[in-house]
């Protein structure tokens, strides 16, 4: 059964970089040797490992990165951080 990772990267500047892979230590080896040159990351090094999830299912894992994707920093960092109870209250925008 093929696994497919949803990961955050930390990049030097302390932005967030979120993605998807079936091979997570062969995409964090290409962040962090700046393999593509138009990718967030390359201008960002060093970058550090911060947060992954397993799926087993490609589609879940897609909508999981999407969402996190929308996520707020501190939405983020929470996730992170392990403060699992903290995310239902962690919205994007400040009503």
């Amino acid at each position: 059964m093929k696994i497919f990772y949803v990961y955050i990267l930390e990049c030097s500047d302390k932005t967030f970089y979120t993605g998807i892979t079936s091979s997570l230590s062969k995409r964090v080896e290409s962040h962090a040797s700046g393999k593509y040159l138009d990718s967030y990351t390359f201008s960002r090094r060093p970058i550090k490992l911060v947060f992954y999830c397993e799926f087993t299912d490609p589609n879940m894992a897609i909508d999981v990165e999407k969402q996190i994707k929308k996520w707020s920093r501190a939405k983020k960092r929470a996730l992170i951080d392990g403060n699992y109870e903290q995310l239902p209250n962690l919205a994007k925008k400040k009503f």
